[in-house]
């Protein structure tokens, strides 16, 4: 079965080039893997963290510039308009106030709910977005993997398989990050109702606004009545606040009660008030959502094919990044793509190698087919 790259080694065999183009090179086991200067290249194309192009939301902009003038000096509990901030995020999604517990991004909620899960082991498909179970087995947490099926998608029936009476949590990213599926949501509803009879169930719902019905029916009405599902959402992706740093867990309110008394504490003081401003902003400009979502849809329709002619075969993805086998690809991808100044994602796994291209602006797409096909 695929494993992680460890980055450090991986980083040690590319640190001449590295250091040549200053910055280190990512690969897809590790979202963390961009570091330093790598946005400020000259002409670089930066396909490589699924972030939204097209910037916030003006609506957005503005309440962050108004809370910059007027508030930025104040705690946000000393900002009347945060003081029921879980409350409005509950509100936009019609579900109760002590459902919501806000986080910075849903990296920091993932990485909490593996040290909050952490005395049995966790059931995880692979390969898989890696924080959680990465923070899992950095704590000592057992991780068991089970493999996507041959169209890169959960397999669930040998996921319930792999649970025994040690597993505390299991973990669904969907839409799935690397390989850009979707999980039918009958599917994923019986398998939640089913796995958290056992287990706590965390559905990482990051990319969810990309999808189109019948795909984009969120589990959040599962956590009303069931304390064992989690579904954890960000404002990093369709918002485009990848920077500002701002997600969100919704649960059962005894779960968010005790996560709160535990490692989510003092979350929502990890957010600024810019960003909190934002992001109720945001939520209210859908015509900008649906707007990033339309220009998403076009560059990916036109990627997907132009790969699909040139002899790839990528798989359908319903998110706004695209996984794809390169074959017999000899060299370094990831590497040899940055010398013509593209960043994306690489790995290498036991079926062969693989590549993830975040979606740009269609430019940034036509600029990358051309560069592929060169």
């Amino acid at each position: 079965m695929p494993t992680p790259v460890n980055r450090r080694d991986w980083l040690k065999r590319n640190s001449l080039a590295a250091l040549a183009l200053g910055f280190a090179l990512p690969s897809m086991a590790n979202e963390e893997g961009i570091t330093r200067d790598f946005g400020m290249a000259e002409g670089l194309i930066n396909l490589g963290s699924n972030e939204n192009p097209y910037g916030i939301s003006p609506r957005a902009r503005e309440a962050a510039m108004q809370m910059l003038m007027n508030g930025s000096n104040r705690y946000q509990f000393n900002v009347p308009s945060f003081r029921d901030f879980p409350n409005q995020i509950a509100d936009h999604l019609k579900i109760n106030g002590d459902q919501v517990l806000v986080t910075a991004g849903s990296g920091d909620a993932l990485n909490l709910l593996a040290r909050h899960y952490s005395e049995g082991n966790l059931v995880s498909a692979t390969p898989t977005f890696a924080t959680l179970p990465n923070t899992a087995k950095k704590i000592g947490t057992r991780v068991i993997e089970v493999p996507l099926t041959a169209d890169k998608v959960h397999d669930l029936p040998a996921m319930l398989r792999a649970m025994n009476d040690q597993t505390q949590l299991v973990y669904i990213c969907n839409p799935a990050n690397p390989s850009s599926t979707v999980l039918l949501p009958d599917a994923l509803r019986n398998f939640c109702m089913e796995a958290s009879k056992k287990a706590t169930v965390v559905i990482d719902e990051a990319y969810i606004d990309f999808l189109d019905a019948p795909y984009n029916e969120s589990m959040i009405p599962l956590t009303e009545k069931n304390p064992n599902i989690v579904v954890v959402r960000t404002f990093s992706k369709i918002h485009a606040m990848a920077g500002m740093r701002i997600g969100f867990v919704v649960a059962h309110p005894s779960t968010i009660n005790a996560l709160g008394k535990n490692y989510f504490s003092g979350t929502q003081m990890t957010t600024s008030n810019l960003t909190m401003a934002a992001a109720l902003a945001s939520l209210k400009d859908e015509a900008h959502c649906r707007d990033c979502k339309n220009k998403n849809a076009a560059a990916r329709s036109y990627t997907l094919s132009a790969l699909r002619d040139m002899g790839y075969k990528p798989i359908p993805s319903f998110t706004n990044f695209i996984f794809f086998p390169l074959g017999s690809y000899a060299g370094d991808f990831a590497q040899d793509m940055l010398k013509k100044n593209v960043l994306l994602r690489y790995n290498n796994y036991p079926e062969g190698k693989w590549a993830r291209v975040s979606i740009g602006t269609l430019d940034e797409m036509k600029r990358f087919i051309t560069i592929m096909k060169a």
